[in-house]
């Protein structure tokens, strides 16, 4: 049975089975991505293991060949890959990758590791601030400005786009963390207003404390937490300002990554879904990881693959008819280095025929019937070997 979309509505991936006759399958390309020349910013993203990293390392390099100006990669996932990916060292500032004169690539914290924390033990705030003897009412305060939901995510991801927003780019990619994590990035607009509304409504409260708090944050202003007060809402405005951004699809769009299995399929629905609910562009799909059959030996463990994969792939064009989704196969190495990434990113732009380079066909099915036979070899003569020493023991009887 076909995996069914848990939406349903208006916002479903899916246009409907009845409606199936009237769309033209879509190129199996990114070439529309490529060939869209306003977007500013293009989340790859879907569930961990499925090669988003891969795919935002490829869409970058085609992207720096197909733009004039600079084009910024940005890792948000805490466990980054990106220097991996390219075999260079980057960090918290863009970099420039060796090899192109205008793609630059960071890896930033936006789990809010880096910023500086509310909180701390009141033994160390520096005299002369006016909060002696309100150790336990500052240090309660302290952790209320760390508990609002978001906060140092917000506070990490507004510094990155702050910078980003200064900085020239025709065109910013995110390499983002698996599903769950970036759809609690997305969240945080309206996370950070709920909070900050309960925040300000206890500011009558929390009266003079206030003060020395804002003096604690680094914060300046008139009026007992005024400082505090203008640096969230500048932040809250930031936040938001790169929402308005991020819901306009001639400026954002959303590239889902994926591969041929149940469980990649259910997230990449669910993420599609809460894309809509949220109001971000998506319409490209790129399952990895694929088997073609025509790179397949006489492995009867290879072809069973083969045949799940295939019930899986039919599974996604039943569901995004009017998404472009683009395969790439499940190669013998790893993607890593310069000219592997260069290689392995035509396959965004040209759909992948299936069938292997002349010359290298031959070469790697005969070294795989090779081992394999190897291994033929070698059981047979293990079983010899029992054989022979079973009709020994019975003679001696």
């Amino acid at each position: 049975a076909v995996f069914e979309s848990a939406g349903g509505g208006d916002d479903a991936a899916s246009a409907g089975s009845s409606d199936s006759e009237f769309f033209d399958p879509l190129e199996p390309t990114l070439r529309n991505v490529l060939d869209q020349r306003e977007l500013k910013w293009i989340f790859v993203g879907g569930k961990g293991g499925v090669g988003k990293t891969t795919t935002s390392c490829c869409l970058s390099i085609l992207l720096s060949q197909e733009r004039e100006g600079d084009v910024l990669l940005i890792s948000t996932d805490p466990a980054h890959n990106l220097s991996d990916a390219f075999q260079q060292k980057f960090c918290g500032e863009p970099t420039r990758v060796e090899g192109f004169p205008n793609l630059f690539a960071m890896e930033v914290d936006a789990s809010g590791k880096t910023t500086p924390s509310f909180a701390g033990p009141s033994a160390s705030m520096p005299s002369g601030l006016g909060m002696e003897g309100m150790g336990e009412e500052l240090d309660f305060l302290s952790d209320m400005a760390a508990s609002i939901p978001g906060i140092d995510e917000a506070t990490s991801f507004g510094e990155v786009m702050k910078q980003v927003e200064q900085m020239d780019y025709s065109v910013v990619v995110f390499d983002t963390a698996p599903t769950g994590h970036t759809l609690k990035l997305l969240q945080l607009p309206q996370v950070f207003d709920k909070a900050l509304d309960k925040f300000l409504g206890s500011k009558g409260l929390l009266g003079g404390m206030l003060g020395p708090l804002a003096s604690l944050l680094g914060g300046g202003g008139d009026g007992p937490g005024g400082g505090l007060m203008s640096k969230v809402e500048d932040m809250r405005q930031l936040v938001h300002r790169v929402k308005e951004q991020f819901s306009d699809p001639d400026l954002t769009t959303f590239v889902c990554v994926c591969i041929p299995e149940f469980l990649s399929l259910y997230e990449t629905e669910r993420l599609v879904q809460d894309l809509a609910e949220f109001e971000i562009d998506s319409h490209n799909i790129v399952i990895n990881q694929v088997l073609f059959p025509e790179r397949v030996c006489s492995s009867k463990l290879l072809m069973a693959r083969v045949r799940m994969q295939e019930k899986y792939i039919q599974q996604y064009e039943d569901l995004y008819e009017d998404f472009h989704i683009v395969k790439t196969p499940l190669l013998a190495e790893e993607v890593r280095g310069i000219d592997k990434l260069k290689a392995f990113a035509q396959n965004l732009c040209e759909p992948y025929s299936g069938e292997q380079e002349e010359g290298d066909s031959d070469e790697v099915s005969q070294e795989d019937q090779v081992l394999a036979l190897q291994q033929q070899v070698a059981k047979l003569r293990a079983k010899c070997a029992r054989l022979e020493k079973d009709l020994a023991a019975s003679q001696q009887q």
